[in-house]
């Protein structure tokens, strides 16, 4: 029973993953994204030349792969952490691990997806994203227990 209770705590991993193969399909190639995006930078700057539509557009597009991996990233933290306190660099370790080895498989699968490619820089940049995920993690987690620290000698 314990193993069903853990799988179903970890029901926001799955669906950002799910999510995330969601978002390396069809619908989200730079073609269908710019439809979207492009209006609403030509909205913000109507005087903008079109290269700088296109830059902003692939830097847009960036961002978002950094904020994917992570939320993957914290997420699978959470997973590893088991509602136990602290942090492990062996929980970091595995999660930036998780991270490279699922940006390499959602390359994979774009390149069966018409209309998008494969670019192991994307990997670098996920995984990149997975690792200041745990760093920020880590840094959070330190801040908090130096302040419990603190207001415990005051006390």
């Amino acid at each position: 029973m314990s193993k069903l209770r853990w799988v179903a705590r970890q029901w926001p991993l799955f669906l950002w993953a799910a999510l995330i193969w969601t978002f390396s399909t069809h619908w989200f190639t730079g073609a269908n994204t710019s439809r979207i995006i492009f209006p609403i930078l030509r909205f913000l700057f109507p005087h903008a030349p079109f290269i700088f539509l296109i830059h902003a557009h692939d830097f847009i597009r960036k961002c978002a792969h950094l904020f994917e991996y992570f939320v993957f990233g914290l997420l699978l933290l959470r997973t590893f952490r088991n509602g136990r306190p602290g942090f492990r660099i062996t929980w970091a370790l595995a999660a930036i691990l998780i991270v490279f080895g699922y940006a390499c498989v959602d390359e994979l699968h774009q390149s069966f997806v018409p209309g998008r490619g494969v670019e192991f820089a994307d990997v670098l940049l996920d995984t990149t994203a997975g690792t200041f995920a745990q760093i920020s993690a880590w840094l959070w987690i330190a801040a908090h227990r130096k302040r419990a620290t603190e207001s415990e000698r005051r006390a």
